[in-house]
């Protein structure tokens, strides 16, 4: 073994070899590519289930795959963005993958419609209690019921679908799910577990009881009136983030064992870092510090440092707080080399896919190093004078990148950073 195919710390070189994507935008890497770079939202008015009362009627909501609830739209958007993984990476065969899953998912229960069952078959109309459900659900076989809405069953039923290896792992921290799987994934290549492993990060739970849940945090954006303007990260005039759909996965593998195949490398994961924040339930440190931390972590993790990078696709929620946080850690971390570096938010977009977004913006910045080209950060009409970034505002831009940070800070304090790289020559 050679030099080369070890890291600056001694370790595995960890490669993606194959990458699949579905967002609102659409259903494949081309056709997100497409719309992505041109400056294209896919943020809409919900017409999926009635939003009557609703302050917040608009999402980036995955309307072209036919499902029955919020797991079985994970499950399925999950598939197809990992068969186009799979299928890019040419490894394995059909129903056979060589390596573990490691899935980022949401947490998964009841919704109103299957309350509304177990409520019905409890025999009462009103003053219905937790006690009333229990009984419902010994009234009938609600087995099928049961299966769907274990945590379990979604990683379960890709597991079997891919052909993966092991028990699969199945993780949610929050909004830094899909990049939390990817470092798992990473670590367990790096400690010698597996040469290759299939990662995905899905969430398909913009429903109602979403909804209801983060406007109750006044975390969402209420510019009902025209969708495809609501999500503007980093402008002076944001109000909150767009709930949005999709799926991410990558195929990853040592270089050893993706050069042993003769696999074509798409990119390095070169560095993850990570550092909780437990100041708040949902408000981050007012100082900084774990942001700071998470950002430094994955720069160590890499070995190389803040003047090494020339993008970062950001969190960038256009929340009012979480925008101006992510600054301050940036702005930390790399100083005035922070005035070089491009700072895009595909949430302006896509909207905040929650559990997936780590592992699609993990795809979309691995394609901004393959093409050249940085995705914009649209409606940015007024910068806000306390984020002194330069967001590659509303018109895509030609540039060479070679490294750049993908970040994922979560509620919950649950913060990761990815270092994503070309293969070097």
């Amino acid at each position: 073994m050679t030099k080369s195919m070890k890291d600056r710390h001694g370790r595995p070189i960890v490669v993606v070899t194959g990458m699949g994507v579905v967002t609102s935008l659409g259903q494949g890497k081309e056709e997100n590519w497409t719309k992505l770079t041109g400056g294209q939202s896919g943020i809409h008015t919900i017409t999926r289930f009635p939003i009557e009362g609703l302050r917040t009627t608009i999402a980036g909501t995955v309307d072209f795959v036919p499902h029955d609830n919020a797991p079985d739209l994970t499950t399925k958007m999950a598939e197809l963005a990992g068969a186009e993984a799979v299928t890019e990476a040419g490894i394995g065969s059909e129903g056979s993958f060589p390596g573990p899953l490691f899935l980022g998912m949401p947490p998964v229960e009841m919704e109103w419609p299957q309350r509304q069952q177990l409520a019905k078959a409890s025999g009462k109309t009103e003053g219905i209690t937790y006690a009333d459900l229990i009984k419902g659900a010994h009234s009938q076989d609600f087995s099928s019921m049961q299966t769907r809405f274990l945590f379990g069953s979604v990683g379960d039923e890709l597991a079997d679908r891919f052909g993966t290896t092991g028990a699969p792992i199945s993780i949610s921290t929050a909004c830094a799910t899909g990049a939390t799987a990817i470092q798992l994934a990473v670590e367990a290549i790096r400690r010698g577990e597996t040469g290759a492993a299939l990662v995905i990060g899905a969430d398909g739970s913009a429903n109602q009881e979403s909804l209801v849940r983060f406007s109750l945090l006044s975390a969402l954006s209420t510019r009902n009136e025209k969708p495809e303007a609501a999500a503007r990260p980093f402008a002076k005039d944001r109000d909150g983030f767009i709930m949005a759909e999709g799926a991410g996965a990558l195929v990853l593998e040592s270089y050893d064992h993706a050069k042993a195949r003769g696999a074509k490398i798409l990119g390095v994961v070169e560095g993850c870092g990570e550092m909780a924040d437990s100041f708040h339930r949902t408000r981050s440190s007012p100082d900084g510090a774990p942001v700071i931390g998470c950002i430094r972590n994955a720069l160590e993790d890499a070995g190389v440092t803040p003047a090494d990078v020339q993008y970062v696709n950001a969190h960038g929620t256009s929340t009012p707080e979480n925008d101006k946080m992510e600054y301050v850690g940036l702005a930390a971390v790399f100083g005035d080399h922070l005035s070089k570096i491009a700072v895009s938010s595909n949430k302006s977009m896509i909207g905040h896919t929650l559990s997936a977004a780590g592992a699609i913006e993990a795809v979309f910045t691995l394609m901004t190093i393959d093409r050249g080209v940085i995705p914009p950060t649209i409606n940015h009409s007024e910068a806000d004078p306390a984020i002194g970034m330069d967001v590659v505002p509303n018109v895509a831009r030609k540039a060479k990148v070679d490294r750049a940070i993908s970040s994922s800070f979560g509620f919950g304090g649950q913060n990761v950073c990815l270092v994503l790289a070309r293969e070097q020559a």
